[in-house]
């Protein structure tokens, strides 16, 4: 591998730690309405709700398709960036060196964009934890 190259792949495997430590650690939750029951309980009460609900629901519905979502996004990305990477590399002489740049570009935008998407619950998982959360009293204004 030419040294540029590596250089580029330490680049984007840096960007890609950076993207899992950035969203590993958020993960949406239901933002509660400040209702009668949350003021007389207070907010640490209802986060440990809001916590036992999620598990609830855990055991009962799958959260996301997160993997898959990531997965296909990664893998769609390769694709478009190797056929641009190929065209530019085209118009410079090298479409096989292009390709493959443009693959780990696209590769990694695609991942990316999976890792910000894959994120979000799904809607019946966000349905079943309100549900959840109603029946203690809570009121589930959206999830943030």
């Amino acid at each position: 591998m030419k040294k540029e190259n590596i250089r580029q792949t330490k680049i984007i495997l840096i960007v890609i730690m950076a993207c899992f430590q950035l969203t590993g650690c958020a993960s949406p939750k239901p933002v509660l309405y400040p209702n009668a029951y949350l003021k007389s309980v207070g907010q640490t009460q209802a986060n440990q709700d809001i916590a036992e609900c999620q598990e609830i629901a855990e055991e009962h519905v799958s959260a996301s398709n997160t993997g898959k979502n990531i997965a296909k996004s990664t893998a769609m990305g390769a694709g478009m960036g190797a056929a641009g990477g190929a065209v530019g590399g085209i118009i410079s002489g090298s479409a096989g060196s292009g390709s493959a740049v443009g693959a780990a570009a696209g590769a990694t935008i695609g991942l990316i964009r999976g890792l910000f998407r894959g994120t979000e619950p799904n809607r019946t998982f966000q349905n079943f934890v309100d549900s959840c959360l109603r029946d203690r009293g809570y009121e589930s204004a959206g999830w943030n």
